[in-house]
């Protein structure tokens, strides 16, 4: 078996966040080797809504605008819509949100785009960012010494410092190092996804939509004329389901073409530990949550955002290793808050109502869950969740303002540290040092480079 050099880090699992890793890793200058052991990347829709904070995060990569572009298809779906059939259903306004809130939350807008029109896109980026892509690669069996992790591949055997663990809510990585789970388990019954193509354009112009809630079930545009996914509950998958769909969408639609059929489950589960040694678990092998938030890929790439950067700080020595144990006490609270908060809505999806005890819609849209303890010096302030109301709070991605030469105060950070001053937000002679991730993790009026350095525990680097 043959060797290779050690590399910084090795991300297994080729999908939305191990893809997302590598873009983040490689942002930070580090050595990148990403496994697949799927030979393609989603030939399934799956994922279609992407946050404000998602987008920010790919803002910061410089890929906002190429997402944005190869979304096209789903410009102006934002809405809603409900009826008995998909024949008499009604688009839904868009301001159902508590108080009609009409405000600026981002400097990017949300994004609607199916996950196999979106990796592929990752995937050319991180390559072009210079990271090693194997598709078609499994890994074998990895085990870790003080200094490294050693990965098992096909007739090879790979050297990493770290290796991050996106391989899927069936982690077998996960399953390896003894890391069990905890929560709500399933929830209700059985679903089935039925994925198909129909030019349902002429059915649905002027009432276009993101989901449409029916009696049967919920239509979801995949890219806004041919391409659907009708999700409905039941176990029987031996249905007639051509003749389900058209009963669902009240027209003949006699172009129809099922194209696959396939059960799953709503769940709500987090791993007991995010980090074991030098492995780190994102995404989906770390949470699953129930898709009705459109909450699952969303905080698998801000885990790999907040653990991006703790990385880079590690490995060029400007941190201690002990900044990696941030990523579990921050990280794993924020993943169980979501999950938490999509199984809730699960059990009382409604298109129409909001319920007010649930956190406010901006609050997920943009991961506004506060970090108690982590890279951070806490100040007792408390962002609250079913308001949206961001401060500028300790612990906190930073509030969205246009600053005078038309940045976003987001864009000041990233992927280096800032200091920032003169806003609303900030007392006079007050500032806030912004993390890499976007994460206010102080705010005081004394020396910011000594604060940095007390909570990396390395050298001083960041930028005003």
């Amino acid at each position: 078996m043959s060797g290779q050099r050690t590399q910084d880090v090795l991300v297994v699992g080729g999908g939305l966040v191990g893809l997302s890793a590598a873009l983040l890793l490689r942002h930070h200058g580090l050595a990148v080797t990403v496994v697949e052991r799927r030979t393609t990347t989603s030939p399934q829709p799956k994922a279609r809504r992407f946050h404000v904070r998602t987008m920010e995060i790919f803002r910061e990569l410089g890929l906002a605008p190429t997402v944005a572009d190869a979304a096209r298809d789903l410009a102006g779906h934002d809405h809603m819509a409900k009826g008995h059939t998909l024949a008499d259903a009604e688009q839904l306004p868009l301001s159902w949100l508590p108080g009609g809130e009409q405000i600026e939350i981002s400097p990017e807008p949300p994004c609607l785009i199916a996950q196999d029109v979106l990796e592929p896109v990752l995937r050319q980026a991180a390559v072009d960012a210079g990271a090693d892509v194997r598709f078609g690669t499994e890994l074998l069996g990895f085990e870790q010494t003080a200094d490294e992790v050693v990965a098992q591949l096909p007739g090879q055997e790979l050297r990493a410092r770290y290796l991050v663990a996106a391989d899927g809510a069936r982690s077998g990585i996960r399953e390896a190092l003894g890391i069990t789970r905890s929560g709500r388990g399933a929830l209700g019954g059985q679903s089935v996804n039925v994925y198909f193509h129909a030019d349902l354009a002429d059915v649905v112009r002027g009432r276009e939509f993101n989901l449409c809630q029916l009696d049967t079930g919920a239509l979801a545009s995949v890219d806004g004329r041919l391409r659907w996914v009708f999700m409905t509950s039941g176990a029987d998958m031996d249905q007639d389901w051509p003749a389900v769909v058209r009963q669902a969408l009240g027209v003949p639609a006699p172009d129809l073409e099922v194209l696959s059929v396939l059960p799953w489950q709503a769940e709500m589960l987090v791993a007991d530990r995010y980090s074991a040694g030098r492995v780190h678990l994102a995404g989906d092998a770390a949470h699953v949550m129930p898709p009705f938030a459109a909450s699952g890929a969303n905080t698998g790439i801000a885990d790999v955002h907040n653990l991006a950067w703790k990385l880079a700080a590690v490995l060029r020595g400007e941190a201690g290793e002990r900044l990696l144990d941030s990523y579990d006490a921050e990280r794993r609270p924020a993943g169980w808050f979501v999950a938490d908060q999509s199984a809730r809505r699960t059990a009382n999806f409604s298109l129409t109502e909001v319920d007010p005890t649930l956190a406010h819609p901006f609050v997920l849209a943009t991961q506004g869950f506060q970090y108690t303890e982590g890279a951070l010096v806490p100040d007792g302030s408390v962002e609250p969740v079913t308001e949206f109301a961001p401060a500028g709070r300790v612990g906190v991605r930073v509030p969205h303002r246009r600053l005078t030469d038309g940045r976003s105060t987001l864009d000041l950070a990233g992927p280096g540290w800032a200091v920032l001053e003169g806003v609303d937000f900030l007392a006079p002679g007050e500032r806030a040092l912004l993390r890499p991730d976007h994460v206010v993790a102080w705010r005081g009026s004394t020396d910011p480079e000594k604060v940095r350095t007390g909570i990396t525990g390395g050298r001083p680097a960041f930028s005003t």
